[in-house]
């Protein structure tokens, strides 16, 4: 029986290749097809974990039970400390003349 052409190979691989719908990649070079193809990860881990409920969150659905965010209330009590004490934010200038940029010699 006779050797069948490494020509004739390849005309049937490429052939294959086009009824079956799949790349035709002779040298074996690495495509990432295998990745490309698989389902995507991303939404089912999205329904795996709940969506988080912030404080906030839960204050502004409707009904009359509401909760205190202890974390914002610590919060705004640091900055009122800072205030007194003249280490929080400086004031907002009201004006151009107010502000530092304008009144600062070039």
């Amino acid at each position: 029986m006779a050797a069948v052409a490494p020509s004739r190979l390849a005309a049937l691989t490429r052939l294959r290749c086009e009824i079956f719908q799949t790349a035709y990649n002779p040298a074996s070079i690495r495509t990432g097809a295998k990745y490309l193809r698989a389902r995507l990860r991303g939404p089912s881990m999205v329904q795996y974990y709940p969506d988080t409920l912030t404080v906030a969150q839960f204050n502004r659905m409707p009904g009359d039970f509401k909760i205190q965010d202890w974390e914002e209330y610590q919060r705004l009590a640091d900055v009122e400390e800072k205030k007194r004490r003249g280490k929080g934010a400086p004031k907002k200038a009201k004006s151009p003349a107010e502000s530092r940029r304008m009144s600062r010699k070039r």
